[in-house]
């Protein structure tokens, strides 16, 4: 048995075999229609969430499966004190597989570690988001052809932007990637994702304040929002939520086939005027997103198309 908590917890190989699966998907949706036929997904959400968990929802849907949870920890026994431990447990006696979203860092590994069912790590507190990861690794490859020799701008929260920091931990195992990591000072990357990741792997990255200065050099740009959960401060997350605004004049700066990315949902950071462009890709991020979870449930449950 295996669960995700980290993309790092499957081998550049085993990625490429999800893309793969994820892209046969793709062009041969009914091959896989029915192999999940009668498991069920389990999607314990302690944290809001739109994408994520609709997303993980369609992907069982699709394979043929069904799906409980619930959408809030007020409407699940958290609100009566239950720790995690004690839900995945139960969760395991109902379901084959599920997948947990939590505020707290470090929450789905205690999930994990008490279940006897695979878990999926759906973002824990600012930590990790490896669905989204091999949702983004699925993007760029399928619309760059590549995820080699690429020059990847990530602009926003990236101190608190899981992620930010889940897409940097699975890119620096491909050669030739080199990042611009644009912020403020006040949402710099973590010391711990600059020191133990990009140095560690001496990866080439700059960080820079400024949008414009960097659009012209880049292949993808990684926008994030500012996220008021994540700030102790509102006026904090006030004087900086709007500070990076993407829109046609910066666009009008950037390479030819530049791709856009935003993991989603965005606030002001990128105009609607933007979505009319060839380039904006993160509306096609979110259907990738079934397809590569499609995969990844298929793979954790060891179901194979007859």
């Amino acid at each position: 048995m295996r669960h995700i908590i980290s993309p790092l917890d499957f081998s550049v190989e085993e990625l490429d075999e999800l893309m793969d699966t994820a892209n046969d998907i793709e062009k041969h949706p009914e091959k896989y229609a029915n192999v999940c036929n009668r498991k069920k997904l389990a999607t314990l959400f302690y944290e809001p969430s739109t994408r994520t968990r609709l997303s993980l929802e369609t992907a069982m849907l699709n394979l043929g499966g069904q799906v409980i949870g619930f959408a809030s920890s007020n409407a699940s026994s958290a609100a009566k004190g239950e720790s995690v431990a004690d839900t995945i447990r139960m969760i395991s006696c109902y379901a084959d597989i599920a997948a947990i979203r939590h505020p707290k860092e470090g929450a789905a590994l205690v999930a994990a570690m008490n279940s006897s069912i695979p878990v999926i790590n759906a973002g824990d507190g600012g930590h990790q988001h490896p669905t989204q990861t091999l949702t983004d690794l699925l993007t760029i490859r399928s619309l760059k052809g590549r995820l080699e020799n690429l020059t990847v701008g990530l602009c926003g929260d990236l101190k608190f932007g899981r992620t930010v920091h889940s897409l940097i931990n699975a890119l620096v195992r491909y050669p030739g990637i080199r990042f611009v990591l644009i912020s403020p000072t006040e949402l710099r990357i973590p010391s711990y994702i600059r020191e133990n990741v990009l140095d560690a792997n001496h990866i080439e990255y700059e960080e820079v304040e400024i949008l414009e200065d960097a659009m012209p050099k880049l292949d993808i740009l990684y926008m994030t929002r500012v996220q008021r959960e994540r700030f102790f401060s509102e006026d904090e997350y006030l004087r900086l939520k709007d500070i990076y605004v993407l829109d046609g004049a910066k666009m009008e700066l950037a390479k030819e086939d530049m791709l856009v990315m935003h993991p989603l949902p965005r606030v002001n950071e990128i105009s609607v005027e933007v979505d009319k462009d060839p380039r904006a890709g993160y509306f096609k991020q979110v259907q990738y997103g079934v397809y590569i979870r499609m995969a990844l449930i298929m793979k954790l449950l060891e179901v194979e198309v007859c």
